[in-house]
């Protein structure tokens, strides 16, 4: 059955990801504005398109259920931070000319993902993904040494999606409708914030700018088409081929911040880079052995 439903699902997979990789153009005709700002336009117009959104596919009613439990949307309210910080660094990072260090985040994140889950979820690290993390590690700690710096950017995009990860994976709600209460906790500090810009008269969103301000107004279609996107895929797709896609997001973002934004790929960086890489082709080559075996197993059994 998911053989069948593979190739339907490949397509809203590569979209997903795509644009998830070209955002960072999108971000960038934003950098005039403080990116906190970007950031509560992201909140505010997510929350008008995603109820509609669960209103069309029937779940709305779910919304009731998690306000209803204090125990799921409290693990939502710590949720909701970390992806608001995710966002925030991600925006930052773009504006300031880190696309680079934004892509190098995302790339680690997979394998701060395994190191997660072998460290609260007892999860088995099997030996080729041992190595895996530990050239990641290396690759981290090199470019520090060569460059002198911490790539905090990379720390903080990589950090914030993994937590984020691993909380959610405990919260029983699903994707859009956990992403809908997360920009709904977050509306009021909107809110409060976009009324405060408003009283002080420093804002960006104007009728006397409409390109900017419809720019703005995009956010949440930014947010929520490669979302829609992902979940479409998800469901068709296998978990490897899910795994492997997800590296076209950063890749995409890597080629954006050199080609067209003219960030510096220096000697650590491609060092950085290819080790990374080469990190990921390992661990992406057990998952598929390793998702493999196990398939021939159940044959086999059954």
């Amino acid at each position: 059955m998911t053989t069948t439903k593979e190739p339907s699902g490949l397509l809203p997979g590569v979209l997903a990801f795509s644009i998830w990789g070209l955002v960072p153009i999108y971000f960038k005709l934003l950098d005039s504005v403080p990116s906190l700002e970007v950031l509560g336009h992201r909140v505010f117009w997510s929350v008008l398109l995603l109820l509609p959104l669960l209103k069309f596919t029937g779940q709305l009613s779910q919304l009731k259920t998690v306000f209803t439990n204090p125990k799921v949307l409290g693990l939502l309210m710590l949720s909701s931070i970390l992806i608001a910080g995710n966002w925030l660094t991600f925006i930052w990072g773009v504006a300031n000319d880190r696309i680079l260090e934004t892509s190098l985040g995302y790339f680690i994140n997979p394998l701060l993902n395994i190191f997660l889950g072998y460290l609260f979820l007892s999860e088995k690290l099997s030996p080729l993904k041992m190595i895996a993390v530990g050239i990641a590690a290396f690759a981290v700690v090199l470019q520090i040494w060569l460059l002198g710096s911490i790539p905090w950017v990379a720390f903080a995009v990589a950090g914030t999606f993994g937590f984020y990860g691993l909380l959610r994976k405990h919260i029983p709600v699903a994707a859009a409708t956990g992403l809908t209460v997360e920009t709904i906790l977050l509306l009021p500090a909107t809110l409060g914030y976009f009324f405060w810009l408003y009283q002080t008269g420093d804002y960006s969103f104007s009728f006397d700018t409409p390109q900017l301000s419809l720019l703005l107004a995009l956010a949440g279609l930014v947010t929520t088409v490669p979302l829609v996107l992902f979940n479409v895929a998800a469901k068709r797709l296998t978990l490897t081929s899910v795994g492997i896609l997800q590296y076209l997001g950063p890749s995409i973002s890597f080629l954006v911040g050199v080609f067209i934004f003219g960030e510096e790929v220096n000697q650590a960086r491609i060092i950085t880079f290819g080790l990374i890489w080469l990190a990921l082709a390992i661990f992406t080559w057990d998952s598929y052995r390793t998702l493999k075996a196990k398939t021939s197993t159940q044959a086999a059994g059954s």
